[in-house]
């Protein structure tokens, strides 16, 4: 079922639709009154509604209005999966939230509906100038059946980011976290209870103004989607290979690799693609005639070394514009800066080459390499080829992590599900 029918853009053939229910008597006023008010009535979520549709009484307001929530609930429930049978992004909840904004109403009324299609208009400004960005987070059960949300304020935050990049609209975080809290509470029996899993959520930002002239969009959807998912590893980690590619690049100074834009992934699929056909896990994105280590996948990328001046160290590159700010990425250092510290290791956020970790490694200076993202929290690294020669990573013995990947997981998932009581932790449910 389309979430909204396709608008006609003649207003001849708007008026023969009408015909009738409009009298003869009728003056050219009524006419279009009467238009109008069909148009406003089919417009939801269709990019066909454009800003030149008759007389115009604005019904949005400057920000988000959470009290101004609306919900129909789905007739037709979906069955809820075995936990098991649970695979990433495949499977969704019931239901979706939706705003619309445009330039000169502001944002309309906010909707929960049942999860549909979108109707946009082939000309949409997000098919051809790729004016989307989106933000990954989770809800969590904890062990007294509460729903959490973890550090919501900082995917707000980077979402806003994103989207002023591009010229969508920006918004209050703190009423927008408020509506996806209440649609999380409307999808909870979604949310599985088993430790490691949650449901996925998405917030989309798309500019969906009718037009193939670049420029500002002057209408953009916002909304939320929801799947719930297992562990990233369903049997615990899983160390991965990775290899140092220099042909592409995926992030570059004065870019937009540091915003999560929809643009970023696209191109990075074929580079992929080719080291998985090599046996490659992911690819270990490099930058520059020096070889610094940006990201590895989609994920931020941690050494831990022992540094040339005989100091264990943890290091990720700084934000300089090559990586993306992470939220996993923060808060790992944090913890690091809390947990490690004191032990003598130095954290540092900064540039590092391939080189660098190669050296480490024959001089039996390497501890441990990690990704670290939202899907899989971290992901321990085994080896990374590059230049044709196979880097090696210590793990655990008889294990496929190291102990400080380990930890970080361990320490991650105490806050994520409540075990410990952190300020990161948002119950949202009780």
């Amino acid at each position: 079922m389309m979430l909204a029918r396709r608008l006609r853009s003649s207003t001849i053939r708007w008026a023969e639709q009408l015909a009738p229910l409009v009298s003869h008597n009728q003056t050219q006023t009524q006419i279009q009154t009467q238009i109008q008010t069909q148009i406003q009535a089919q417009r939801l979520y269709s990019s066909s509604a454009s800003q030149d549709d008759g007389p115009h009484k604005p019904k949005g307001t400057p920000d988000i209005d959470p009290s101004a929530l609306t919900i129909e609930r789905t007739t037709a429930p979906k069955p809820l999966l075995d936990h098991k049978d649970l695979i990433f992004g495949r499977n969704f909840t019931d239901h979706m939230l939706s705003i619309e904004w445009t330039a000169q109403d502001g944002w309309l009324p906010p909707r929960i509906t049942p999860y549909q299609n979108l109707s946009l208009d082939p000309s949409a400004c997000v098919f051809h100038y790729a004016f989307t960005c989106f933000e990954g987070m989770k809800a969590y059960k904890d062990s007294q059946n509460r729903v959490r949300l973890f550090r919501p304020d900082r995917n707000m935050y980077r979402l806003n980011r994103s989207s002023s990049r591009i010229a969508l609209p920006t918004f209050d975080g703190d009423k927008f976290t408020e509506l996806i809290s209440k649609f999380v509470e409307l999808e909870e029996r979604f949310i599985p209870k088993q430790k490691g899993y949650s449901l996925y959520l998405r917030p989309t930002m798309i500019g969906t103004q009718n037009t193939l002239g670049v420029g500002p969009p002057g209408s953009a959807l916002l909304y939320v989607i929801a799947s719930p998912v297992g562990p990233y590893y369903p049997t615990g980690f899983k160390a991965i290979t990775l290899e140092a590619t220099e042909s592409a690049v995926r992030a570059w100074p004065g870019g937009v690799g540091d915003r999560k834009l929809g643009a970023n992934y696209a191109p990075c699929i074929v580079p992929q693609i080719n080291a998985a056909k090599r046996g490659y896990s992911q690819n270990l994105w490099l930058f520059g005639e020096e070889g610094y280590v940006t990201e590895v996948g989609t994920m931020n990328m941690f050494v831990a070394w022992v540094n040339e001046d005989g100091v264990k160290e943890l290091i990720t590159a700084p934000l300089d514009g090559t990586i993306l700010e992470g939220v996993t990425r923060e808060s790992i250092l944090a913890l690091a800066r809390e947990k490690l510290v004191p032990e003598g290791w130095k954290v540092s956020e900064e540039k590092y080459t391939m080189a660098q970790v190669k050296k480490a490694a024959h001089e039996g200076r390497l501890l441990e390499a990690f990704g670290a993202g939202t899907a899989a929290v971290v992901a321990p690294v085994k080896a990374i080829t590059w230049r044709g020669e196979e880097v090696k990573i210590p793990l655990s013995p008889g294990k496929e992590t190291g102990p400080l990947t380990e930890s970080f997981w361990s320490w991650m998932l105490a806050i994520q599900y409540g075990d410990v009581e952190h300020p990161w932790s948002k119950i949202i449910s009780k």
